[in-house]
């Protein structure tokens, strides 16, 4: 297995969470742009700075891999297992899991509802609880 996908979640919650994280791990374009969505939605200045900082450590550490073919044929298959199992998941976060599948890579997540549709569509997932 190539390494690891780090949902946004995992980025947001910072380095508290980073121990055990495989060294190969990697970042979905998705993620980058939750990310700049962050900094233009803070309420305070203070919070903006913040934001933008984790922003731009995340770019100086990963180089995001895109949404190409091989993505959006994954998503189309995870959003017909969500809607069979009726599973209410985020495009973004579907975005995220189509990316992980795609690459083979195990997605590591603190959002519960992402891990399960990534283990309903049999993916290898790291999750809390």
């Amino acid at each position: 297995m190539p390494g690891a996908l780090l949902d946004t979640s995992v980025i947001i919650a910072g380095p508290g969470h980073a121990s055990g994280l495989p060294v190969s791990a990697a970042i979905s374009i998705i993620t980058f742009g939750e990310l700049c969505a962050g900094v233009a939605l803070a309420r305070d200045d203070e919070t903006r700075a913040r934001r933008a900082a984790r922003l731009t450590q995340v770019k100086r550490v990963f180089e995001p891999l895109v949404v190409d073919d091989p993505v959006a044929e994954r998503y189309g298959q995870l959003l017909g297992i969500a809607r069979s199992q009726s599973l209410t998941v985020k495009a973004t976060d579907l975005l995220i899991l189509a990316t992980a599948l795609a690459h083979d890579r195990e997605l590591h997540t603190l959002d519960r509802r992402q891990a399960a549709l990534g283990r309903a569509a049999k993916m290898k997932v790291e999750s809390p609880g």
